[in-house]
């Protein structure tokens, strides 16, 4: 078996939510001033707030990034400018995310001679620890399933 298999991709989404008493329900981190991803001057969720519009609605997830907000684009801003978007976005606000990337990375390399050996490596596109994008039971389902695929192939 040679080559390798790459189980990721952003996924784009597009969430509206409605300013409640604590504001939208969560904190971010990033701009151009505060860069929360190497080389990268985007704005991340950094924390959602329990009972909070996000954490209700169910579909925002710490470590997306957010692409615009009602349509502004969050691109080369500095953190504080970002923060002043958010605030004075009014009490309906249209949100376009980019999910945070998680996966697995399944490979092969040869060894002295002709062994074969697996090469299986978490991958996570914000650094996260891979418990952060999958829960235990996926991620052993996942690692479950991969086996099967490489085994199937070997057999």
């Amino acid at each position: 078996m040679n080559g390798s298999a790459m189980y990721t991709g952003p996924i784009v989404l597009d969430i509206k939510l409605k300013r409640g008493p604590q504001g939208l329900g969560f904190n971010i981190v990033g701009g151009l001033d505060q860069q929360y991803v190497l080389n990268d001057s985007g704005i991340y969720v950094a924390k959602i707030k329990e009972n909070g519009a996000a954490a209700l609605d169910g579909r925002l997830q710490e470590g997306d990034k957010i692409l615009a907000i009602n349509g502004h684009k969050l691109e080369n801003l500095s953190h504080s400018a970002a923060v002043e978007l958010f605030t004075s976005a009014g009490e309906d606000v249209q949100l376009r995310v980019q999910q945070r990337v998680c996966g697995t990375t399944v490979g092969s390399f040869h060894s002295s001679g002709t062994s074969q050996s697996t090469v299986l490596g978490w991958s996570c596109s914000l650094g996260h620890i891979v418990a952060k994008c999958f829960t235990t039971d996926d991620k052993n389902n996942f690692l479950l399933d991969t086996f099967r695929y490489i085994l199937r192939d070997i057999a």
